[in-house]
């Protein structure tokens, strides 16, 4: 990804570990290298169409329009609303978290032998990435095949419509439901793009269940500034008699997603906290890292048990009356959910690589409560690989440790610190981490990889690749780095940056 901007920021956080954080400037695209690029090519140009413009700046003030705009498009790639009702779909949205609990839906239910689709957003690397099935993106083959029947339908009927054509994430909801008409799937998981009221996929009509994750404050400018006004967009997903599930949110949240659940006549219930669920191996074992996981399993245990309690007729019906919010129940989870919770994998979600001495954490949280969440991950987890590395400790390392907490001793017993206590060894690195930070601007992320692995990760070193120099006086901040004995990298603050490392450090994701 040449064009770029990468910051990160270098810091010591233990004289044998070095941890780097990397974060991205400004964000960027993907350049598609694969026999479907046409397809991708052509799909990329609905980014910036100016019909596509058009529709953005016409529907900002009705907002309403953009529901109305999607089912005409929808009925021009020869595809109705009426035909999605057999997709047996699970909705899910939220503001953090909505993609980790349709991973863990679609996850569990595919356990089962149930044959899944699953659309998602955004992608990290390759566009096929947002339209799984059973689990994996989508072939290039089908993908080229599909995408050229929708795309075809569309642009014959154009002329016809004033020379519109569907925005880029119009245009990839309807290949999805294209795509999960065509290969008979089971059931389908859609993740909700942006807020839910008038986000594309909420043509909708009749889903099974519906799900919403942790709410927050993101994309202010088109939901709105308070959490009042984002949890009554995301409430938009509700459907009457369509059972719905919440996960614990702020009490403004909870009362607007009642009042909306009310108003809908759709029966909302809250999940259980992930440690009331009993299973017979003890505390259920997540595949996804992170504490904030717990609430969006539980939320994937309640909407893969209603699905399943549906498909095999034992849904109780619900009447008008049982509209509003209560608690849900907990269950004793089967052993298919335990170990489909178990398996679930989120690629750039609180993600750990290791490669020989150097250690990747991905994680593309980008709003306050997100990084906070990422914080603690990798604290934690962090520190665990620190503790699990097996260090040849020198003699210098154990005296100098030894006298540091000799001094840390006497000033804990106010004995005062002995200015006249001589290290053993001269010249030791810091024990304590310096209270500082360098932060230090690259051209490109392979660059950026680069110098904080100092080639210690052949998976960088390719001869095909291309990397832009990086200036001198970067290159000489790099000596703590060669002293290192394993150095850990923190990548975070964007999906966009995230997905650009793991083309480099998995090449498979590129093909």
């Amino acid at each position: 990804n040449k064009m770029a901007q990468t910051l990160d920021t270098l810091k010591p956080c233990h004289h044998d570990t070095f941890s780097v954080g990397l974060f991205l400037g400004f964000p960027s695209r993907h350049l598609c290298r694969c026999p479907c690029v046409d397809a991708v090519c052509t799909l990329n140009t609905l980014q910036t169409n100016a019909s596509s413009l058009e529709q953005v700046r016409r529907e900002r003030s009705h907002p309403q329009l953009q529901l109305q705009a999607m089912r005409g498009f929808l009925e021009r790639a020869g595809l109705t609303v009426e035909e999605l009702d057999h997709l047996n779909i699970i909705h899910v949205t939220g503001t953090k978290g909505k993609g980790s609990t349709c991973a863990f839906t679609e996850q569990i239910l595919r356990s089962y032998g149930f044959r899944t689709g699953f659309y998602s957003s955004p992608h990290l690397v390759q566009v096929r990435e947002r339209i799984r099935i059973n689990g994996q993106p989508i072939g290039k083959e089908l993908f080229t095949k599909y995408f050229w029947q929708v795309y075809g339908r569309l642009d014959e009927t154009k002329d016809a419509h004033g020379g519109t054509m569907p925005a880029y994430f119009r245009f990839l909801t309807i290949l999805a439901f294209h795509v999960f008409l065509q290969e008979k799937v089971d059931l389908a998981v859609i993740e909700v793009g942006i807020g839910g009221a008038y986000d594309c996929t909420n043509i909708i009509r009749r889903p099974w269940v519906c799900g919403i994750s942790s709410l927050g404050i993101d994309h202010t400018q088109i939901l709105g500034d308070t959490i009042e006004k984002i949890a009554w967009q995301k409430g938009g997903i509700f459907k009457p008699g369509v059972p719905a599930f919440t996960v614990r949110q702020p009490e403004d949240a909870l009362a607007i997603l009642r009042d909306r659940a009310k108003e809908i006549r759709c029966p909302l219930r809250v999940c259980p906290e992930l440690d009331d669920y009993q299973a017979d191996c003890g505390p259920l074992r997540l595949g996804l890292a992170g504490q904030h996981q717990h609430s969006n399993a539980s939320l994937a245990l309640q909407l893969s048990h209603t699905w399943l309690q549906k498909r095999y007729k034992s849904f109780p019906s619900t009447s008008v009356e049982n509209s509003g919010l209560l608690k849900a129940a907990s269950f004793k989870p089967s052993p298919i959910m335990v170990k489909g919770l178990a398996d679930t994998e989120w690629p750039g979600r609180n993600q750990t690589l290791k490669h020989g001495a150097v250690t990747y954490f991905l994680d593309g949280a980008h709003t306050m409560r997100s990084m906070q969440a990422c914080v603690h991950w990798f604290r934690e987890t962090a520190a665990q690989h620190e503790r699990n590395q097996n260090f040849n400790v020198s003699v210098e390392h154990m005296l100098t440790r030894c006298l540091d907490n000799e001094r840390s001793w006497r000033l804990h017993n106010s004995l005062g610190d002995n200015k006249d206590t001589q290290l053993l060894i001269k010249g030791s690195l810091p024990l304590v981490p310096e209270k500082k930070a360098d932060t230090l601007v690259f051209p490109c992320i392979l660059s950026a990889l680069q110098w904080i692995t100092q080639g210690r990760d052949s998976a960088l070193a390719h001869p095909t690749k291309t990397v832009f120099p990086v200036k001198p006086s970067v290159m000489a901040k790099a000596a703590p780095l060669c002293e290192a004995a394993e150095i850990h990298v923190l990548i975070t603050g964007s999906l966009h940056l995230v997905g650009g490392v793991l083309k480099h450090l998995d090449p498979a994701t590129s093909k």
